[in-house]
């Protein structure tokens, strides 16, 4: 089942722009900002929703995901990992 906020066409414009194409679906870059987008959206949903736990406990997996792959393109490319950084707007 697709979540109605995150449809294929969404997907694949998240892709064009952070990866290398838009059926670039592997890239570290495209993945973060995919979680990225994700995390937005359910941090949002929990601002309206406080008690919703398995939303909540989705939200930190999904941020534990970004983490890692994080970690993993800073440790591969720090160019990459400072420019996708600077572009999500993820460090304040």
């Amino acid at each position: 089942m697709a979540a109605e906020y995150l449809l294929p066409e969404k997907k694949q414009e998240i892709f064009a722009k952070y990866g290398k194409s838009n059926i670039d679906t592997g890239s570290p870059e495209s993945q973060v900002a995919l979680f990225s987008y994700r995390i937005a959206h359910l941090t949002e949903h929990l601002k309206k929703n406080r008690k919703d736990y398995n939303t909540q406990r989705s939200l930190l997996k999904l941020v534990g995901k970004r983490r890692r792959l994080l970690d993993y393109l800073k440790e591969v490319d720090i160019e990459r990992y400072r420019n996708l950084i600077k572009e999500l707007n993820l460090r304040r």
